[in-house]
């Protein structure tokens, strides 16, 4: 499986709940799928932080990944989140989600603890030697506090030769293009961050882990076919035009507006657990107005 390319629109995917929250509504869960595989990603990325893993227990994460794989039927591969910042439950998380269906797993780098880049290559290390599954390493300083370094990124492609990609959310294009032509051998990178889809594909990206995508997987899937296509003017225009959607999936914590404007176009609850708390009539109204303004363009 470490043959794994990574390529296209990921859907970091929200998890539905029922209306109070107390458990995770399955039905809606199956016809979110279905509508992603038909708008044409080419990934489902359940159990990230988009899809509040924290709060989610055991059982329903198993039961979320092996639903994923078995609606995907092979159309899309199935990357489930599976990281923490606790090593041992890393690996046995990730462990549970190739038992579950998952064809490769995403490892965060750990939050809060703020480990030195000795520690980060160690975790990936100790979970790449326990895991033999593709893994993609979620590379996130603004939510995690510590950036894994080109250095270490490096470090673990040379060690760890199931280590197949990254998801960069460092919000910097430099460090994609400093590891893309450093690494010795092929990678993929596939941006962490809506709103720098087309720039970091212009330097080598092969797509983007979307939350946007929840809601328009045709429209973000045109966007990075055409970027892969070396249509960069087109797919740079249709990404502008998606600019005001981007940044309104997260004007408040994150799931709550991407939920919210799922639930606006009437697909599932709005609901989310604590501590993320529903949008704002704010949130939802600047949503609504940034979605028709899209639509009608």
């Amino acid at each position: 499986m470490a043959e794994l390319s990574l390529s296209g629109v990921y859907t970091a995917l929200v998890t539905p709940f029922t209306a109070d929250g107390s458990e995770v509504d399955f039905v809606a869960f199956e016809k979110h799928l279905e509508a992603q595989v038909a708008g044409k990603i080419s990934g489902l990325v359940p159990c990230g932080t988009t899809g509040e893993a924290p709060t989610l227990s055991d059982g329903e994460q198993r039961e979320l990944i092996a639903r994923c794989k078995r609606v995907a039927g092979g159309r899309a591969v199935v990357l489930a989140g599976t990281g923490s910042n606790n090593t041992k439950k890393s690996i046995e998380a990730a462990k549970a989600a190739v038992e579950a269906g998952a064809d490769a797993v995403m490892v965060v780098m750990p939050y809060y603890s703020k480990p030195t880049q000795e520690g980060l290559f160690q975790h990936v290390l100790a979970i790449s030697k326990a895991v033999p599954a593709p893994l993609v390493l979620y590379n996130i300083p603004g939510r995690s506090v510590v950036e894994l370094s080109v250095e270490t990124s490096l470090r673990l492609l040379d060690a760890c030769p199931n280590v197949i990609g990254f998801k960069d959310a460092t919000g910097n294009v430099l460090h994609c293009q400093e590891l893309l032509l450093r690494a010795k051998r092929p990678i993929s990178i596939l941006s962490g961050d809506d709103v720098l889809t087309v720039p970091m594909m212009s330097i080598g990206a092969t797509g983007v882990i979307s939350v946007t995508s929840n809601v328009y997987p045709k429209e973000v899937s045109a966007i990075v076919a055409d970027a892969l296509a070396d249509r960069l003017l087109e797919a740079g225009k249709q990404q502008l035009a998606l600019y005001g959607v981007h940044r309104a999936m997260f004007s408040e914590a994150s799931p709550a507006p991407v939920k919210a404007a799922l639930n606006l176009k009437g697909r599932m609850n709005a609901s989310v657990r604590l501590p993320i708390v529903e949008a704002s009539a704010e949130c939802r109204a600047r949503l609504a107005t940034v979605m028709a303004e899209y639509e009608a363009s």
